[in-house]
């Protein structure tokens, strides 16, 4: 039975190697989160002592961690452990320059490896629906699939080295100017007295159609399941989207591509976290809209 070490058990990594431990798959884990241990311990993760004691004698190892410097720095700390013919998953969202170098770690110990991002928020990790986007050789892509389709729904291998984390990050970049056009356009409608439920149904079969509005409507009603039914508590934080729209606008300008309304979004979301809303779900962007009525004409 394969045997893998997952690094990094908050609120996406806990669940996703729970779901390897269903799967009937001995995961072996870690994180510098006491709280986030004990968590993946009741899920039937064995919890090490030490990122070099979760990888001994395993051969599949999935990180799961906040920034590019934090990958590289453990990918660097557990590469000289790993056994010939491992394979390293690196599910973090971080700037491309970063998943490049990491691939380059990994084959300096002769190690295959692979980017895979993951969209689908908390849900789709305890759901095991998430969605990867795949970055890396297609032999080392072939290796992870297995692994990977016991945590998601959809794998996608969109390339060589950090070609997941490009697909990621352009994703939620459309992702963030689509959910504050839809945030507009709701609150214009309720100045200009049209209801809700009225924009949501002309426009969620019309060509405003999109995945902001029709799964993840940012009011309540149309769409039962989305955070604003809930008090906006987080499927995906404010938090989070910015941090993906400040990586699309640093992969933006290294690229030499031009996006303005990226470039905005990440402004927005800005004045949206520094107003005390970085832990709302992003969808909650709609309220910030709203107050600023008026300051923007």
């Amino acid at each position: 039975m394969t045997s893998i070490a997952f690094i990094g058990l908050g609120n996406m990594g806990g669940p996703m190697a729970a779901n390897l431990v269903k799967a009937g798959r001995k995961v072996t884990g870690f994180d510098l989160a006491a709280a986030s241990c004990d968590a993946a311990k009741a899920d039937g993760v064995a919890i090490a002592a030490s990122a070099i004691d979760a990888v001994k004698g395993a051969s599949v190892i999935v990180t799961m961690l906040p920034a590019g410097k934090h990958v590289r720095a453990v990918w660097g700390e557990i590469l000289p452990h790993l056994a010939k013919g491992s394979l390293i998953i690196d599910c973090s969202t971080i700037d491309v320059e970063s998943a490049v170098e990491a691939h380059a770690q990994a084959a300096r110990h002769s190690i295959a490896s692979i980017d895979a991002p993951v969209s689908g928020g908390t849900g789709g990790a305890k759901g095991a629906t998430l969605t990867f986007m795949a970055g890396g050789s297609a032999a080392a892509f072939a290796a992870a699939k297995p692994v990977l389709e016991l945590m998601g729904k959809k794998i996608v291998h969109c390339g060589g080295a950090g070609a997941g984390q490009a697909a990621k990050i352009c994703n939620n970049m459309i992702l963030g100017i689509s959910m504050i056009a839809v945030s507009e356009a709701f609150t214009l409608a309720e100045k200009l007295g049209l209801s809700h439920q009225a924009l949501f149904d002309v426009a969620s079969t019309s060509s405003g159609q999109c995945w902001s509005l029709t799964s993840y409507c940012p009011v309540p009603g149309p769409v039962p399941a989305s955070p604003a039914n809930n008090g906006y508590k987080p499927g995906f934080a404010a938090a989070l989207m910015l941090k993906d729209l400040r990586l699309s606008q640093e992969a933006a300008k290294a690229a030499g591509a031009a996006t303005p309304l990226g470039a905005h979004a990440a402004d927005i979301y800005t004045a949206f976290e520094a107003a005390g809303n970085g832990g709302a779900d992003f969808s909650g962007i709609i309220n910030y809209l709203r107050e600023q009525a008026g300051k923007w004409s």
